[in-house]
């Protein structure tokens, strides 16, 4: 399927006991973060909360170069911390950009 930035993007979806599980994988890189956002939301509602997963090296298993995956246990909700430890709620970019251009204008 051709992807929000123009590459071509191989998706493929499973349901396994206890978890709904999408891998998505491009020709030459991985996938960015616009593409993983573009296939979540063809695959899950936009309030539904999926990972990534970084596991223990002892885990890892890489079978292709390029693939990054999408998880969602179906029987727990998927524990997030609060929005304010990633950011500040409700600012754009843009918008805090000129706030700490202030405020190192400022120190």
């Amino acid at each position: 399927m051709q992807g929000p930035c123009g590459c071509e993007l191989k998706i493929s979806g499973l349901v396994r006991p206890g978890w709904e599980h999408v891998a998505v994988s491009t020709p030459r890189r991985c996938p960015n973060w616009d593409e993983m956002c573009f296939v979540k939301d063809l695959f899950w509602d936009e309030e539904e909360c999926v990972m990534q997963l970084h596991p223990p090296h002892s885990q890892y298993v890489n079978n292709s170069r390029y693939c990054l995956h999408l998880w969602r246990p179906t029987h727990r909700d998927i524990p997030m911390p609060p929005p304010s430890f990633v950011g500040i709620v409700g600012l754009g970019p843009s918008e805090v950009a000129m706030l700490f251009a202030r405020m190192s204008a400022t120190a």
